[in-house]
């Protein structure tokens, strides 16, 4: 059935996030939306999901238009979408999960919710435990499971929202057939919302670009991928230099650390990371990499081994006291962890900033607000709240907390959701961090990130950590290799 968008307008305040755009999908196809950060990309898919409400414009199904009140009465029209944070219960179980989206009777038929979450998941190519809980996955699997929840209801428009970020490159291939099979053989019509241009190039059949909430051009693929990043920005944003790192003191020393997780078990950890060096890990999800930067967060404590901060053994110290000594942990889960959903911009700067105020200065906090907006580039106000933020924007928001000076950054997929452009200018101001004297670790799903941002790369399989690489003499399929557990 063929779906039209039609003149659709939504605006957040003085910022018009979609300003008049139409489209046009037919069903049996996928279809690519790109744009820089704030381009107004997820907006529009929230509008059509029935997230959001259109202050203006039509939805046409068939010939029949349609409004949505809701993202369930969205899908009970058959158009689902699969966030960037996925919406789920981290406490409970995938089986009890899958029932949340599946069923409101009072009497759950927990045995045919099942059966019928098995014979989804057979049919997608996806392996899932049911009763597993849904906090020891990782952000891939779970958006599996919310990929199987929505075609067991029924969607026959799917809506992917930047689905591959912070999934390894196995999961994304499986994620890529099972999109391939539903489109091309069952026929569904499937949206792929990113700012990966290779993504787009290798699944889309056509691609659509919005730019500052608008659409600015649209064609099939294959096409030249420079005529794509000229639609997003107007011109090819440039590519900084890898400055390479001078070897100095040592910020961060693990001796022989070993940290228990609930589904592995991290051994052997020996390393150190020095002063204004970048420190890249590799390896799939779940593999080790992010208990060593809780460990080093404060947020766990090693079961063996000890930790050391610029000589100063910190094994033992917790998140806050961490964060006093110059210590900054930035989660790849943005409202989960990092950021407090229903706060705005500003409460999030006199959270981070003030020091026990009994009366907080509202007005020094809005200045301050403008001005990191201003520096970081956050499309928003002060008074925006950060759920209303694109996800782009959220990471930004995330950088905008930061303290100085630091001491050692810790980082899970730091440039998860940005375009290139935006992923290049937090690096640039990471960087400038780094000039000062600040340490970085950092994960990443993205190998090529990795090797361009890194001075030293170990990658992790199992909960063992591989030999140390030059970022400058490894290549991609090296550490695909040590990701495999190759020596």
């Amino acid at each position: 059935m063929q779906l039209q968008i039609k003149g659709i307008r939504k605006y957040f305040g003085d910022v018009k996030a979609n300003d008049g755009i139409s489209l046009t999908l037919q069903p049996g196809k996928i279809y690519g939306l790109l744009g820089e950060n704030g381009a107004g990309k997820s907006t529009l898919m929230k509008v059509l999901s029935g997230y959001h409400k259109p202050d203006s414009g039509e939805i046409t199904l068939g010939k029949e238009g349609v409004r949505f009140d809701s993202p369930a009465e969205a899908l009970a029209s058959g158009i689902g979408m699969i966030y960037q944070d996925p919406l789920d219960v981290p406490s409970m179980r995938i089986l009890d999960n899958y029932l949340l989206g599946r069923d409101r009777k009072v009497l759950l038929d927990r045995a045919e919710a099942l059966q019928e979450l098995r014979q989804t998941a057979r049919r997608v190519g996806f392996e899932v435990d049911p009763q597993a809980f849904i906090d020891t996955l990782t952000l891939g699997e779970r958006q599996q499971l919310e990929l199987l929840r929505l075609l067991a209801m029924g969607a026959e428009v799917l809506i992917l929202d930047e689905p591959t970020t912070g999934i390894s490159g196995e999961q994304k291939e499986e994620l890529f057939d099972s999109i391939r099979k539903l489109a091309t053989v069952e026929g569904k019509t499937v949206i792929l919302v990113s700012h990966k241009l290779a993504e787009v190039q290798e699944l889309c059949h056509h691609v659509f670009v919005l730019r500052k909430g608008k659409l600015v051009g649209e064609a099939e693929i294959p096409c030249l991928t420079e005529d794509l990043v000229r639609l997003m920005f107007e011109d090819v944003p440039p590519r900084t230099a890898r400055v390479p790192h001078v070897r100095q003191e040592k910020a961060l020393e693990l001796q022989e650390v070993g940290i228990d997780g609930e589904r592995l078990q991290v051994s052997g950890l020996s390393f150190d990371v020095q002063s204004g060096e970048v420190f890249g890990l590799a390896g799939l999800e779940g593999s080790g990499q992010r208990l060593l930067l809780q460990a080093c967060a404060g947020l766990i404590h090693p079961s063996q081994g000890r930790i050391f901060l610029n000589g100063r053994d910190v094994t033992r110290f917790h998140f806050h006291r961490m964060r006093s000594q110059g210590v900054a942990y930035l989660p790849a889960g943005r409202l989960e962890e990092g950021l407090v959903a229903g706060l705005s911009l500003t409460e999030h700067i006199a959270l981070a900033t003030m020091d026990r105020e009994f009366l907080i200065d509202w007005k020094r906090y809005v200045e301050e607000t403008q001005r990191r907006i201003d520096r970081y580039q956050i499309v928003g106000q002060p008074e925006t709240l950060v759920d209303e933020l694109s996800g782009g924007n959220q990471q930004r928001a995330l950088f905008a907390l930061l303290r100085s000076p630091l001491q050692l950054m810790l980082l899970e997929h730091p440039t998860r959701g940005l375009d290139v452009r935006s992923a290049d200018w937090i690096w640039q101001l990471l960087m400038q961090r780094v000039e000062d004297g600040a340490a970085i670790l950092f994960m990443s799903a993205d190998l090529d990130e990795l090797i361009e941002r890194s001075d030293r790369i170990a990658a992790f399989s199992g909960g063992r950590m591989s030999r140390i690489v030059q970022a400058q003499e490894t290549t991609a399929e090296e550490l695909g290799y040590l990701i495999g557990g190759e020596r």
